[in-house]
């Protein structure tokens, strides 16, 4: 796989060519160490058969590691030049047209219109858009089954944390609601060009079966109003959604939850059944967010 993949000198080339500079805006730090590429590719068990939609395929370091398995990439790209120069990358390195295809787009508005049912998601995502991206590949592409998303060490946190853990949030129950959520390994900051302030780590999510997604939009309004103030108890923060703590407090109660918790302390299941139950007691719940 290694003389097909982009070494140091070659990237570096390439952003010349461009006369690229990397952007902190749009987190623009390229993989340049092989064996880390081999490393994410071995782990997102990406095989000949698969059909990869990447997010931020960049200069194309990890696309041309995916393409080695034989498998076929999509890749939303949404730096124009980047996407132009990315088939030209791939064609140089011996592959054929038809194994990739490139968008240049947002991928937070990419649509089954633009993708034919990928069935893997593997990206490198910056801090600022990484769980929206990863939620909205969720509620897009059913299809997609397995992903493998490198993000930095705190929001990797939060994705995998537990209830009751100073990083466990909002983000946390949506995408464990979503799928299991399993951190997957750990990536130097000295793997990147340019090198990042901070270090990154692999994440994977195995969608589950039953996600039930008529139910979404409530839970996650839910979700958002009980961290909206951590420190205060969940009737208090789901008063206004309730109308009056009291309220909230019996809708709590009569799904067996204490309402003197706070946000923090429930799991998935437990938002379900709270969802169910402000539902079943005529709550109208709407989302605060636009």
């Amino acid at each position: 796989m290694t003389n097909q993949l982009l070494n140091p000198t070659e990237i570096r080339e390439l952003a010349a060519k461009l006369g690229l500079k990397p952007t902190k805006k749009l987190g623009q730090n390229f993989v340049i160490d092989q064996n880390t590429v081999e490393k994410i590719v071995r782990t997102s068990n990406v095989s000949k058969d698969s059909i990869v939609l990447e997010v931020g395929p960049g200069l194309g370091s990890l696309t041309l590691g995916l393409m080695a398995t034989g498998a076929k990439v999509i890749a939303v790209e949404i730096d124009e030049r980047l996407a132009e120069l990315l088939p030209n990358t791939a064609k140089a390195k011996g592959f054929g047209e038809s194994q990739l295809i490139v968008i240049n787009k947002d991928a937070l508005e990419i649509s089954k219109s633009d993708v034919n049912n990928p069935d893997v998601l593997v990206a490198n995502l910056p801090y600022n858009v990484s769980v929206p991206v990863i939620i909205h590949i969720l509620e897009t592409f059913p299809s997609i089954k397995n992903y493998l998303v490198m993000v930095q060490s705190e929001v990797a946190d939060r994705l995998a944390a537990s209830p009751g853990s100073r990083t466990y949030g909002s983000p946390s129950v949506k995408l464990q609601w979503y799928a299991e959520v399993s951190k997957a390994g750990s990536i130097s900051r000295n793997v990147f060009w340019p090198v990042p302030n901070v270090d990154s780590d692999l994440v994977q999510l195995h969608r589950r079966n039953n996600v039930d997604e008529s139910i979404r939009k409530e839970l996650f309004a839910v979700v958002d109003a009980a961290f909206s103030q951590r420190r205060k108890m969940l009737r208090s923060a789901l008063s206004s959604m309730c109308g009056g703590s009291e309220k909230a407090s019996e809708i709590l109660e009569s799904v067996q939850i204490d309402p003197r918790l706070r946000g923090e302390a429930l799991n998935v299941s437990d938002y379900v059944r709270l969802t169910e139950g402000m539902k079943k007691s005529g709550v109208r719940i709407t989302s605060s967010r636009s």
